[in-house]
This record gives structure tokens, C-alpha cells and sequence, in this order.
């Protein structure tokens, strides 16, 4: 393979976060077709597709190592011109589920961004799927449920969600009469359909998959918030569900019963003052935010 321009390995970034050719050029300020032709090369020199040319782009399984490696060199020279005391600002691709960034983890990062000065591109993912976009090459760091290290990854932990099963009092006694068995029919609030959790708890009380009906409210706050509302019961990690409980505006409806999520901080094993910092300040967070595992 022929050596690695650096422009090509910029413009392979833009295309991948951008989604589109026109979109990068916009970004790189170049032409569109300037972009096409830099990917061509790279493909050329490679012997391999390197994006799908999809709505959005996508990286293939090469192009996937291809944008790892850009990122990482990318990373890198940040850190150089930091020492050097003429970096820009910096941008740090990180995955991140729902519910950490709703309540434990923005202020983490709003902390990591006076330390450091860089600005953070945010992909929100269920926390068992947030390790395949470091897999990718998407993203450089994840919290995730992953214990096991993604190749070219370490991995911390960084403690436990615990969620409870919890509803309006009003909704216990309109749906919940003769109890739990009672849930098979009560309506519940799911994140999306990916989101298990409230399965896995009817699994366990009911002894089967659930037949319950089904709103999704994908946004952390408003799944809270639907809940809040009575409109079915749901998963809700402490941080969310303490204080309704504290008041009685919420109750358990499986008392001393929780599914806990232990979580991990997965990131590039790569020598970056900037990532080392970013590390630190949310494995502080963690350590003050979550139940000890």
C-alpha cells in the first residue's frame, strides 16, 4: 500500500461523520468532486472498497481500520501541537447510552472540557451496542456494558446502574389490582426497540416474554417523564426515579427487586494526554455517581 496521504486521511474522516460526499466538501472546503477523487485514490492504493456509498456513508470493514487509523494520527498530532502551544480545538468522538448521558455523564464532560478545551462529538447508543461503534473506528472511547476489550481498547470499570421497576401510585391501583401478574396487560414504557429492560423484568416475575402494550419514548428525560405521567410503568435508574420515590409521586412496584447494569469505560490504547484526561475526569464521575459493583 502506498503511503498514506494526510489530506486523504482527513477527507476519509469528514466523509464518514459528515454522511455524504457534498457534505465533506463542504467541511474541507473543496469540491465534491475533489473528495470522490481523494477516496478513489485511497482505494486505489488500499486495492479495496473503503466506504459504501450509501445514504449515510458507511465505512467497510477496511475502511473501518483505515478511519482508526486517521483518527489516531489525528489524535496525535493534536497532542504534539498542544506541547507545541499552537493546537486547535479538538474534537473526541465518544458513544455514550442514554441514561449515563441524562444524568451522570454530561457534567463529566462539561468538567473534561475545561481541562482540556475540546469539544465532543456524541453518539448515543444502547450500552450493549456502544462497543461496535469503537469497532467501527467511529468513535475513540465508549461507555458501554463490553467487559471485554475491544481489540486495540482498554477497558475500566466504571460501576453500576441500578434500575427499578417503578409507576405512578394512580397507575399501580388502576392496573395493578390483583399484582404483578396483573402486568401482562398493564401498558409500559419502552426507550426504543432495542431496550430489554423492562422485558427482562416481566421475564422474571411473569416466567415468560411479555404480551404487554408498548410506548417507545426514545430520549432519557421523556422516557423518565412518561413514566412521571402515568402513562405506563418502566426501568428507572436511581439517579431518575429517587426522588419520585423519596415523595411518593412514584412507587416500586417490585420492592427491593432492581436489575443492575454494570458499566465500562472502553477506550484507545493509545498514549494521548488529551484521551488520559478525558479518562480521568469520567472515571471520577463514576466513582461518586454509581453503585460500587
Amino acid at each position: 500500500m502506498a503511503e498514506l496521504q494526510l489530506d486523504h486521511l482527513a477527507t476519509l474522516i469528514a466523509v464518514i461523520e459528515e454522511g455524504t460526499f457534498e457534505a465533506a466538501s463542504q467541511r474541507l472546503h473543496i469540491t465534491a468532486s475533489a473528495v470522490s477523487q481523494r477516496i478513489k485514490a485511497m482505494e486505489q492504493s488500499a486495492g479495496q472498497v473503503l466506504v459504501q456509498r450509501t445514504n449515510p456513508i458507511a465505512p467497510t470493514e477496511a475502511g473501518s481500520r483505515l478511519l482508526r487509523y486517521a483518527q489516531q494520527l489525528q489524535l496525535l498530532r493534536h497532542d504534539l501541537e498542544a506541547s507545541l502551544g499552537s493546537a486547535s480545538i479538538p474534537s473526541l468522538a465518544i458513544a455514550v447510552n442514554a441514561d449515563s448521558l441524562a444524568t451522570w455523564l454530561l457534567p463529566a464532560l462539561a468538567a473534561a472540557q475545561d481541562a482540556t478545551g475540546a469539544v465532543f462529538d456524541i453518539y448515543r447508543e444502547d450500552q450493549e451496542h456502544t462497543a461496535s461503534l469503537l469497532r467501527a473506528g467511529t468513535v475513540m472511547a465508549a461507555v458501554t456494558a463490553e467487559k471485554r476489550p475491544v481489540q486495540g481498547c482498554s477497558a475500566s470499570p466504571l460501576g453500576v446502574m441500578r434500575y427499578r421497576a417503578v409507576a405512578t401510585p394512580n397507575f399501580r391501583d388502576r392496573w395493578l389490582d390483583d399484582g404483578l401478574s396483573a402486568l401482562d396487560n398493564a401498558p409500559m414504557v419502552d426507550f426504543d426497540r432495542k431496550d430489554d429492560l423492562q422485558q427482562s423484568f416481566l421475564r422474571g416475575v411473569l416466567g415468560r416474554t411479555p404480551r404487554s402494550p408498548r410506548h417507545f419514548v426514545p430520549t432519557s428525560h421523556d422516557f423518565a417523564r412518561a413514566v412521571e405521567l402515568g402513562m405506563g410503568w418502566g426501568m428507572l435508574p436511581d439517579q431518575q426515579s429517587e426522588r419520585g420515590l423519596r415523595e411518593g409521586s412514584l412507587v416500586e412496584l417490585s420492592p427491593g427487586t432492581s436489575i443492575d447494569v454494570l458499566l465500562y469505560w472502553q477506550r484507545w490504547n493509545l498514549a494521548s494526554p488529551l484521551l488520559d484526561e478525558l479518562t480521568r475526569v469520567v472515571l471520577e464521575a463514576a466513582a461518586s455517581a454509581l453503585v460500587r459493583p
